[in-house]
């Protein structure tokens, strides 16, 4: 069942969502050759609780850190640790922020150094393809109709989306009803009513879509080992169209 907001419930989720977004900001002025995944996630921690909320992902399912630090063939849920960012990687920082019993969740692909133009147009058309998922989307849309626009976009465009891991609802709970694949049928899956929210994160690989997911239990990243890159942000459906909350 998809939980439907009020407007009280959603002053209260803009606020979550803007501590995301502002803290991904934060962070992509300190990626930087040199800097290691779990400096920046002791930023990110940081960052949050001076803003009066809590790191949603910090001891979720045991997620043992506050951002997923996803570098190069990384697809998501990279843990922080002691490597070192060098030049010429890319980096996805995922990050969710709980304020006052509701959720934001953001991720956004940032390039350390200096990165090889193949390597940011696979980042600019991650991003691209986020918007083109909402294109037309209001009141009344499938979820279906975001995964079809997210996929045909993406392979036009000579890229591969990931199926094993997708978009979701977002509100009291981290993770909410309904699932929000970045591929499938127009007009096929849930309807989307004013007041649903939910998180669209395309992931985007350069080769085969196929993944492979590591001994930590978390890391997943691409079985070819070619780049991979994520975005993601939390919209809000309304009668005439969305409300990006962590833009």
């Amino acid at each position: 069942m998809i939980n439907i907001k009020t407007e009280k419930d959603l002053e209260t989720m803009r606020i979550a969502c803007q501590i995301t977004r502002d803290t991904l900001d934060y962070l992509k002025s300190k990626v930087r050759v040199g800097i290691t995944t779990k400096e920046l996630d002791k930023l990110a921690y940081d960052y949050i609780i001076s803003r009066g909320a809590k790191p949603s992902f910090l001891g979720y399912g045991g997620f043992p850190a506050t951002i997923c630090t996803s570098i190069n063939s990384v697809v998501v849920h990279g843990i922080p640790d002691d490597t070192v960012l060098c030049d010429g990687d890319i980096i996805s920082i995922d990050c969710g922020a709980y304020y006052n019993g509701f959720h934001g969740d953001a991720a956004r692909t940032y390039t350390v150094g200096k990165v090889s133009p193949k390597v940011k147009r696979l980042i600019k058309i991650t991003e691209q393809s986020f918007f083109e998922g909402i294109k037309g989307l209001k009141s009344g849309a499938f979820v279906g109709d975001i995964s079809n626009r997210v996929q045909t976009f993406v392979e036009k465009n000579g890229y591969s989306v990931v199926r094993e891991l997708v978009g979701h609802g977002i509100g009291r709970e981290m993770h909410e009803d309904p699932m929000v694949p970045n591929f499938g049928k127009a007009g096929s899956g849930v309807k989307l009513n004013a007041g649903a929210t939910i998180a669209i994160e395309p992931m985007v690989n350069m080769g085969d879509r196929k993944v492979m997911f590591l001994s930590d239990g978390w890391t997943c990243k691409t079985k070819d080992d070619m780049p991979s890159a994520h975005y993601e942000n939390t919209v809000l459906i309304t009668e005439n169209g969305v409300e990006i909350l962590t833009l």
